[in-house]
């Protein structure tokens, strides 16, 4: 392995762009990057212009006949077709928008191509993780699936076993998807109960075709979990199935819309437990997958006052410089997001949670708790397929 922590960015990713009134405001992108500046971690990372996904690396996941929907959209907006996903409430179309999704998917592939080769160790592609989009359709706020495709990428590149860990508030179903009937690859996606939250899909009884039995994994999080439940929970699934399926490049997605004040969600859970996964993640990339990871970003809501910090200890923790959740945010960038937002911006790197404790699976199942209900359904579904005790 050579050269340092990437971190893949162009400002031409801000051109994804759903209109003044989407929830996925690209301004959290602006802000993001440059909190990453004003706390000093571009220094501390090789910062990676990757070229876009063109149309044989886009077919690695997605039909050419969606592909060329897509195109077809991105020239004229008013003319998008519904059928596959395109100009609707949800994924508005809009000029450039085959351009500026393909760029993001570029970034993410060009990240697994750059850990993969050894360039790099770590790279994080905080503009992607857009993981809902299927082969044939735009869905949730997502039109190509660069999550997907950075796996696919490190299939077609020779990689035998790769482990997708999500933990986006909304279940990471366009992977799954794409990699249904794949027992190389390894999903998982802890996510609020599809009974209460968009896509209404990851139950934990979705465990893979025949195919891949016990290659998807599914925890349901019942609403208003928060940081114990949630922590709880992902300790008590993912290091044991990372350590039966011994990844060799893991990939991880860091929505930040799990937190307390995002709009669109009903999880409790703050920055510092966000914080706290985005630790482990490096330590599980370091014990199951020689230290190979790829981060990458997606959803958040909450454009001033949650993802830029979440998305910036991300960046600091894959560069080996993790910022301390107390560290007082510059004032620069807080005048920054005033002059972009007309919002204050937050004035410490923490919730005040910090340190978050919670207690692991192996201190005792509560059968009266809705949180270790949920967990023990994931275990049960999916822990004998693959040969572990529930």
């Amino acid at each position: 392995m050579s050269g340092r922590t990437q971190l893949m960015w162009d400002e031409a990713v801000t051109g994804y762009d759903f209109g003044r009134d989407h929830p996925m405001d690209p301004v959290r992108l602006v802000l993001t990057r440059s909190l990453v500046a004003a706390l000093g971690l571009d220094r501390e990372v090789a910062v990676v212009e990757a070229k876009t996904a063109g149309e044989s690396t886009l077919r690695l996941v997605h039909r050419e006949d969606y592909i060329g929907a897509v195109r077809a959209a991105s020239k004229d907006p008013a003319a998008a077709d519904q059928s596959y996903g395109l100009g609707t409430t949800d994924d508005p179309a809009f000029a450039g928008m085959h351009e500026a999704s393909a760029l993001i998917a570029g970034q993410s592939v060009g990240a697994a191509e750059a850990v993969w080769r050894g360039e790099t160790l770590h790279a994080v592609n905080f503009a992607g993780g857009l993981h809902h989009a299927m082969p044939g359709a735009a869905s949730g706020f997502c039109v190509y699936n660069d999550a997907a495709l950075a796996v696919a990428r490190l299939l077609e590149l020779g990689v035998e076993r790769v482990a997708y860990i999500d933990v986006d508030v909304h279940h990471g179903d366009g992977v799954q998807a794409a990699f249904w009937e794949d027992p190389r690859v390894l999903t998982v996606s802890l996510h609020e109960h599809p009974r209460t939250l968009f896509p209404q899909t990851g139950w934990p009884e979705e465990t893979g075709a025949d195919s891949a039995q016990g290659s998807a994994v599914n925890v349901a999080l019942p609403a208003g979990t928060g940081d114990e439940g949630w922590l709880r929970a992902f300790h008590a699934v993912v290091p044991e199935l990372l350590a039966d399926f011994r990844p060799q490049v893991l990939v991880t997605q860091h929505g930040a819309d799990t937190h307390f004040e995002d709009p669109l969600a009903h999880l409790a859970v703050s920055l510092d437990a966000q914080r706290a996964v985005q630790v482990a993640c490096h330590e599980l990339a370091h014990e199951y997958a020689d230290g190979r990871w790829v981060a990458l970003g997606g959803g958040g809501y909450a454009v001033v006052e949650v993802v830029p910090r979440s998305w910036t200890h991300l960046v600091g923790i894959a560069a080996g410089k993790p910022v301390d959740p107390t560290t007082m945010i510059p004032e620069s960038w807080r005048q920054e997001v005033y002059a972009r937002t007309r919002q204050p911006g937050p004035m410490r790197m923490t919730d005040g949670r910090s340190p978050v404790t919670w207690a692991s699976w192996e201190d005792g199942y509560d059968p009266a708790d809705r949180l270790d209900q949920a967990v023990l359904a994931t275990r049960r579904a999916v822990f004998p397929l693959r040969g572990l005790l529930p």
